[in-house]
């Protein structure tokens, strides 16, 4: 597929040309968004979202139970919309129970600490939710030391067993949040039961990813190469194969006739992050520059016409400090008003 081809049925797909009605409608098309840094998260949904929905806006999808944010796939904390957290974990919760063994042993996690954790927990939640600090400080109570991420990991654990959730946001020092964790039963009105949940997974990260192939899913969901062509063989018949080995969704969003040329995305956004292969999306040379980083970290990137032409800071937005362009670009201007968008929605 050409190049140009390519990047514009993705900004497509990713809903950055065809923007969704609501945030909660682009989470659900994109189905899992990654989300450990929580302001990028939450922008993530708004810049796909028409009418330039604000931070609060985004907020009060969590507070009514439309979005929630937990660890579905590969230990990492992405935002679905409510009633898909349940299958996905169907999908992803063995294997992310793999990946943590490990350091479960290292920190001394075994069945009969999570079971305390649980009997402890469940009446705490009930009504509302806790905080983290709320939690570890319950779990030092009951002799648990949450330090040196055990208490992180206890949460990852009642999370993919479908228990917990992070549901509510709490509102603190202006623009930082958190989140409270609560009970999935309680919290989650609805739930979706797709009939082949492994097809659902791969046909769900095409129509928001596509087009993509089964290297890239593997990478996004977490899963072994050998179960993602599994699931991409259950899910022949509800994809296109446009080119060998790379698949798009049957129908697509329609593009707006008024989509930015340029976008400012957050960091570990997906459009960037959720492929085995970014060179598709950013020159080879500047990968090291984003990230993956040593510190883990991935950076917000610029988009011109689908390629990454730069990196800027959420905070140096707000302060009106200049990008970092790979190189020099005739939309200057359309880059200031990519910024200026996210200031817009910090501020709303």
């Amino acid at each position: 597929m050409k190049s140009a081809t390519l990047l514009s049925e993705r900004l497509r797909s990713h809903r950055l040309t065809a923007p969704a009605r609501t945030v909660t409608d682009a989470a659900g098309h994109l189905l899992a968004v990654q989300s450990q840094d929580f302001i990028a998260g939450r922008w993530a949904l708004a810049v796909r979202t028409r009418g330039e929905p604000g931070l609060r806006a985004v907020d009060r999808a969590f507070d009514h139970g439309e979005l929630v944010r937990g660890w579905t796939m590969r230990g990492t904390l992405h935002t679905v919309a409510a009633r898909d957290l349940g299958w996905i974990l169907d999908v992803t919760a063995g294997r992310q129970r793999q990946q943590a063994a490990s350091r479960h042993r290292a920190l001394g996690i075994d069945d009969e600490m999570v079971a305390a954790t649980v009997r402890a927990l469940t009446p705490a939640l009930r009504g509302g939710g806790l905080t983290r600090a709320e939690i570890f400080s319950l779990l030092e109570d009951i002799g648990i030391d949450p330090s040196g991420q055990r208490g992180i990991h206890l949460l990852l654990t009642l999370t993919i067993d479908g228990l917990i959730c992070q549901g509510p946001v709490m509102v603190r020092d202006g623009v930082t949040r958190e989140q409270r964790f609560v009970l999935v039963d309680e919290h989650i009105r609805e739930h979706a039961r797709p009939d082949d949940p492994l097809a659902e997974l791969f046909v769900r990260y095409i129509t928001g990813h596509g087009p993509a192939g089964v290297a890239d899913f593997a990478w996004w969901s977490g899963l072994t190469l050998g179960v993602s062509r599994e699931a991409a063989a259950h899910a022949a018949h509800r994809v296109v194969e446009v080119e060998t080995g790379l698949f798009a969704a049957t129908t697509r969003p329609r593009r707006s006739a008024d989509a930015p040329a340029v976008h400012a995305l957050g960091a570990f956004d997906e459009y960037y992050i959720s492929y085995a292969d970014r060179t598709a999306v950013c020159a080879p040379e500047h990968l090291a520059t984003i990230g993956p980083g040593k510190n883990g970290m991935v950076r917000p990137i610029l988009l011109a016409r689908g390629r990454v032409i730069g990196c800027w800071s959420h905070a140096g937005a707000s302060l009106g400090a200049p990008p970092e362009l790979f190189e020099e670009t005739d939309d200057i201007d359309a880059v200031s008003a990519a910024m200026g968008r996210f200031t817009r929605f910090l501020q709303s």
